[in-house]
């Protein structure tokens, strides 16, 4: 038989499941915030690592030291890249219309563009650097790839139709 305190305290179980069940997503305003937290150190380390790089193509360097930078360069660029898409992730889904399709977008787009940096390093490490002319054919073939690749990931922030969400970029200090 149950007691008063045994129904009622599965009634109180009950419903913080239906509540926590209906609870959205964080703020428009929050989200924001995450996710420019997450995309104001990626975009400092890209120009970092792209300025370097563009160095390292103009320095007079062997062919295997180009190599060895490129490739360390653009495996910087991949693992930045899967931090910010990760946390981005974590930031969750805002509490928007199509909240799930717009947070889902940010995480495709770092995801691609993670993808195209890990597939240029993997392309520039299969390199023969044995030849300078060969060598850096290849490099250029490679980095146009990554260029295509990297520019196709591009976000379509024209389907960022969320009021709330442009109006929480414009505002919240971390997209400033």
């Amino acid at each position: 038989m149950r007691t008063p305190r045994a129904v009622f305290a599965a009634a109180t179980m009950a419903l913080a499941l239906l509540l926590g069940a209906c609870a959205g997503g964080p703020t428009p305003q929050v989200w924001a915030a995450s996710v420019c937290q997450a995309l104001g150190p990626w975009r400092a380390e890209i120009s970092n690592l792209t300025s370097s790089t563009q160095q390292q193509m103009t320095a007079k360097t062997t062919p295997a030291q180009a190599k060895e930078n490129l490739v360390r360069l653009l495996g910087g660029a991949e693992a930045a890249s899967e931090k910010a898409r990760s946390q981005v992730k974590q930031a969750g889904v805002p509490d928007v219309d199509d909240g799930d399709r717009v947070a889902g977008g940010f995480v495709d787009s770092l995801t691609a563009v993670r993808d195209a940096y890990g597939k240029a390093k993997q392309g520039i490490e299969q390199l023969d650097s044995g030849n300078a002319d060969p060598f850096y054919d290849g490099v250029e073939t490679v980095m146009n790839t990554l260029n295509t690749e990297y520019n196709r990931s591009a976000l379509d922030t024209s389907s960022l139709d969320s009021p709330e969400l442009k109006k929480a970029f414009d505002e919240v200090p971390e997209c400033r």
